[in-house]
């Protein structure tokens, strides 16, 4: 990219730089002027012609606003349209909104603005009616408006009512929101009352507001341009919806409710360490790993960490970040965190969809999940870290421990592109694991923040915690100080510097009166283990115990959260309390220091929570079987299946309706065999084993008698839940089984 500086004598001198290190710089952006002899070009400015001309003003304009603001390099959209070469004026239509984006300043000249009633004439300005300068609004984050005589007028935020009513454009849009955010049809409409000078460029204004890289075709019409635009944007919003498999976004935000809200004295303790310090200033330092134990906060810790380089990167920096949860079989695989990092990646960037979109128009959907998905996304992520249009990237990965397929390949990814890319930073978390600290030992720029190294700050972090929640019981329970006293000394003595006990204690005494929840302090025991066997004996206890016991049995199994519907599916419910949501949301509340309900799903409240479950009944398997929890699930689901599943059960009654134009009818047939649609296969496989499962493999087993009756309804209903790749994998791991017990 060619960049001007403005010198002292008021000469112009051009500068060529790469676009992997182009440095701070203005740009300008203006109205054209209809008749062309009075702009001029690079060409005209370097060789000292046109000074008198209305263009060489602006220029200059430019030149001084930037030196007034500390800049020295700026940039005049004037030599992109005067390219001649094809090849240079692709390149230069295709990267005009990034540059516009990656510009420190926009300055807006308008010509037909005197500051004199600039009020009454700002809004009638012809740059608001051109094509090119849609972009040029939306793409920067700072756009400064000058009059004819050079003064300021206000910024796009101190002026966005006014911009507003002139353009029709979203506050939102304007206020940085990414463009993704918003409708197709809403983003094309933001052009209708614009003109530019050849009638294809009303289509090809639009390729940064669409993420959208495309070879003009000066000649093709109007309409042909804007057919090729929507349909660039369909194929990459089909190539997005296959790419994300979840939104790290909102895997955040349930997290923090899950756990009560983030707290933000409990955790900017860490961003004054001198580990955190030196990775976020120091080049030399690009990869952060925190670890410690269970309960000790890592993720609401790289909740905060998130929010905090949100609030303060610069604006061409990106931050992306992935949530391991080892209970959901969606986000604990190698694989799934490279998805959720690029997702978020392109959604900021949409132009970085490019990387993915030349490897997914030959593969589709399966060049994400088949067997070669991890080498796939690994090169498609790797080329995107190479873009040069990438400036300062920050990666987060919370709990990889809880990554329970292909961590070594991960932890081994992480480590190399943090020793070779110096535009790119980690922040790992996990547990204290030597197999994930040997990987990690293997990058070259690595810092480590061991929690249980830092134990006054946690402990500090843990007591402004525990004020915290005892203030929103003494609010809730109308607690009085002296109670308030009690319940807080008890827990700043027992807490033993982890949140995880503290919120589950809280819990417990959530709805109880004061005396009674001092009492009941009495009865909890410091120690995450050493409460959740409390919990569980109280339930054993408990009228319920045989249900609960179920129910946990079944929810520290599945290989996702389930929600309220597909549990009745898997458990067998007393007589009358299906389809009770309140009755069910009550058995499950006796179970709360395992598992909560969010949005009518159920998840574990931590993966110690599972943990402990599991390792108990490894213990005591008068608890619960692991193979007779996995038949049970096996065949419950076939059983539902066999009751559920019709032809035509969404009563489309057209068997060649696209699935993309499929909208699931209320209430949806499906809800509550969902989960065993999808997984009923791999339990059967965990419990093979089992002699009652190789009778269900037989003829008039229960598995054939499915197959032979249902195959076609549950192959309808994979298609319905978009997971037609995993049912073939289902049948192919069925034919494997047969093959080792055969009929």
């Amino acid at each position: 990219m060619r960049l001007l500086q403005y010198n002292n004598d008021g000469d112009f001198s051009l500068t060529e730089f790469d676009e992997s290190d182009i440095p701070e710089y203005a740009i300008l952006s203006h109205t054209w002027e209809q008749d062309n002899s009075k702009e001029v070009t690079y060409a005209e400015v370097m060789g000292g012609i046109g000074q008198g001309k209305e263009g060489f003003k602006k220029i200059r304009f430019c030149g001084e606003q930037a030196r007034q603001n500390g800049l020295v390099y700026f940039w005049v959209d004037t030599c992109c349209i005067n390219k001649q070469n094809k090849a240079e004026l692709t390149h230069s239509i295709n990267s005009m909104f990034r540059w516009y984006r990656n510009a420190s300043r926009c300055y807006v000249y308008l010509s037909d603005v005197s500051t004199r009633n600039w009020e009454v004439n700002f809004r009638e300005s012809r740059w608001f009616t051109r094509g090119w300068t849609l972009q040029e609004l939306l793409a920067p984050a700072s756009v400064e408006f000058f009059s004819f005589e050079g003064k300021r007028l206000g910024n796009k935020s101190s002026l966005q009512k006014q911009i507003c009513k002139a353009t029709n454009i979203s506050p939102l849009a304007l206020q940085g929101e990414s463009l993704s955010q918003f409708h197709i049809d809403e983003r094309m409409r933001w052009i209708e009352h614009r003109e530019t000078g050849r009638e294809e460029d009303k289509a090809y204004s639009l390729l940064g507001i669409f993420g959208v890289s495309m070879v003009p075709i000066y000649g093709e019409g109007v309409v042909k341009a804007f057919d090729r635009l929507r349909d660039k944007v369909y194929e990459i919003q089909k190539c997005i919806q296959d790419l994300r498999l979840t939104d790290p976004r909102d895997d955040k935000e349930r997290i923090e409710a899950n756990k009560g809200g983030l707290l933000r004295e409990a955790y900017r303790w860490v961003l004054e360490t001198s580990d955190f310090q030196q990775w976020r200033t120091s080049q030399h330092s690009r990869l952060l790993w925190i670890k410690g134990d269970p309960g000790k906060g890592k993720t609401m810790l790289l909740c905060g960490i998130a929010d905090e380089l949100q609030n303060s990167l610069a604006k061409s920096a990106l931050l992306s970040y992935f949530f391991c949860q080892a209970t959901d079989s969606r986000i604990n695989r190698a694989t799934a965190v490279l998805r959720g990092l690029i997702y978020l990646l392109v959604d900021q960037q949409p132009s970085l969809v490019s990387h993915v979109q030349t490897s997914y128009d030959k593969a589709g959907k399966a060049l994400f999940e088949d067997a070669n998905a991890w080498v796939a996304l690994t090169k498609i992520f790797s080329s995107i870290l190479q873009d040069p249009s990438l400036y300062d990237t920050y990666l987060i990965v919370d709990a990889l421990d809880e990554c329970v397929v292909d961590l070594p390949r991960l932890l081994d990814f992480i480590a190399q592109t943090s020793s070779v890319f110096p535009h790119v930073k980690w922040v790992v978390s996990s547990r204290n694991w030597p197999e994930i600290e040997k990987k990690l030992d293997t990058a070259m720029q690595k810092q480590s923040l061991c929690l249980e190294l830092n134990t006054d700050s946690v402990s500090t972090a843990v007591a402004t915690f525990i004020q915290n929640k005892v203030h929103d019981l003494g609010e809730k329970n109308k607690y009085k100080s002296e109670t308030q006293a009690v319940i807080q000394q008890h827990l700043s003595l027992n807490a033993h510097g982890t949140f995880l006990w503290v919120a589950l204690v809280c819990q417990e005494l959530s709805n109880l009166s004061g005396w009674r929840a001092v009492q009941k302090l009495e009865a909890l025991p410091p120690g995450l283990n050493t409460l959740y066997q409390r919990m569980l004996d109280q339930i054993i206890a408990s009228e319920d115990s045989e249900l609960c016991m179920s129910v946990l049995a079944v929810i520290s199994t599945v290989y996702r959260p389930i929600t309220i519907e597909e549990l009745v599916t898997l458990v067998k419910m007393p007589n009358g309390l299906d389809g009770e949501y309140e009755a069910l949301a009550e058995i499950i509340g006796y179970c709360r220091s395992f598992l909560v309900i969010r949005e009518r799903t159920i998840f574990l409240v931590h993966q110690s929570a599972k943990d402990f479950l599991i390792e108990k009944a490894r213990q005591d398997p008068l608890l619960f079987r692991a193979q007779d929890v996995h038949n049970n699930i096996s065949s419950q689901s076939l059983q539902a299946m066999s009751q559920t599943l019709k032809r035509d059960i969404y009563n489309l009654r057209a068997p060649g309706t696209s699935i993309d134009k499929v909208k699931s009818p209320f209430p949806d047939p499906l809800a509550a065999i969902r989960y065993s649609c999808l997984y009923w296969v791999d339990h059967l496989l965990e419990c093979q084993a089992r002699e009652d499962t190789t009778k269900n493999l037989k003829d008039s087993g229960l598995v054939y008698s499915f197959l032979r009756q249902y195959f076609l309804n549950w192959l309808e209903a994979l298609s319905l839940l978009k997971s037609m790749s995993a049912g073939v994998v289902m049948i192919q791991k069925l034919e494997d089984l047969q093959v080792r017990f055969p009929t």
